[in-house]
C-alpha cells in the first residue's frame, strides 16, 4: 500500500499553529439525535447514502457519517483513497441526525455491508463523539489491540501539541470502546480499531463551521489526522507496523 500525497480543494497550508482549535462546535442539544431501529430503516430515510468501494483486504468505516458525526465520512473516504483500502460509509445529508447503534449494523440487512465484510479482514471504524469533560481526546478502541497501538503510535506522531491519543482500553469511556462482537469494527478475521474523533478535531474553528461541509476548509488538525491514519494503515498492510 501506498500513501500518495495529499491533494484537492480541501487542503490547508503548512505553518498552522500546532495547538488545538479552541471550542466552537454548536451543542449537540440544539438538533437532538432521533433513534432508528434497524440498517433499513435508516437506509430508507430520504437522503441517506449508503457507499461501498472495493479495495484491499484493510476496511475502513463511517457507520455515522454526514449530518450525524460530522466529517468521520471524510476522513474514512480519504484514508481509504490513500491507501487503496476498501471503504464502506453510511452518510446523512445535512440536517439529519438519525442514530442506530453500530451492533445493529447486521451484515444480514445490507448487500454492500455484507460485501465490505466478506472483503476485509482488519476494519478502522471511525466516529465522532463528544463529551464536555474531555475535548481534545482521539479514542482508539475497538479488540485488535496490537493495531490500535499502532495506529496510535502514527497519529500522535501527526497531531498538534495539546491533543492527547489514548489506546489504553481502561481509560476510554466504556460506551466508547468499541468492543462488542456485533460491532461491524469486530466482525472480521482479526478485527479493527474504533476510533472516537472530538468535535474539536473536526471543527474548522476560522471558517466556524464543519470541516469539508458545503465547500468548508478543511481543518488543519483533521488533516494532520488524516495523515497519521493513512501512514498507519499502509505501513500496516506493507507488514511494517
Amino acid at each position: 500500500m501506498g500513501v500518495p500525497a495529499r491533494g484537492g480543494p480541501h487542503r490547508r497550508h503548512r505553518g498552522h499553529s500546532r495547538t488545538p482549535c479552541p471550542a466552537g462546535p454548536p451543542s449537540a442539544s440544539m438538533n437532538p439525535v432521533q433513534r432508528v431501529p434497524d440498517l433499513p430503516t435508516l437506509l430508507g430515510l430520504p437522503g441517506v447514502e449508503e457507499e461501498f468501494v472495493p479495495g484491499s483486504s484493510i476496511g475502513v468505516c463511517a457507520l455515522h457519517g454526514g449530518g450525524l458525526e460530522r466529517a468521520t465520512e471524510v476522513v474514512a473516504r480519504e484514508v481509504a483513497e490513500r491507501t487503496g483500502a476498501s471503504y464502506y460509509g453510511v452518510v446523512q445529508p445535512d440536517g439529519s441526525r438519525h442514530h442506530l447503534s453500530s451492533t445493529r449494523f447486521d451484515p444480514d440487512d445490507s448487500r454492500r455491508l455484507a460485501a465490505f465484510l466478506d472483503r476485509v479482514d482488519h476494519v478502522v471504524s471511525v466516529h465522532g463523539y463528544g463529551r464536555d469533560d474531555d475535548f481534545f481526546a482521539v479514542l482508539l478502541g475497538g479488540t485488535n489491540r496490537p493495531f490500535a497501538h499502532h495506529l496510535a503510535g502514527h497519529v500522535r506522531g501527526t497531531l498538534p501539541g495539546g491533543y492527547r491519543v489514548v489506546d489504553d482500553l481502561a481509560e476510554i469511556p466504556r460506551r466508547l470502546r468499541g468492543i462488542h462482537p456485533r460491532n461491524p469494527v469486530n466482525r472480521t478475521r482479526h478485527g479493527g480499531v474504533q476510533v472516537e474523533l472530538p468535535p474539536s478535531i473536526r471543527w474548522n474553528v476560522d471558517a466556524h463551521d464543519w470541516s469539508d461541509r458545503d465547500g468548508t476548509p478543511r481543518a488543519p488538525q483533521l488533516d494532520d489526522l488524516i495523515d497519521g491514519l493513512a501512514t498507519g494503515v499502509a505501513d500496516w498492510g506493507n507488514g511494517t507496523p
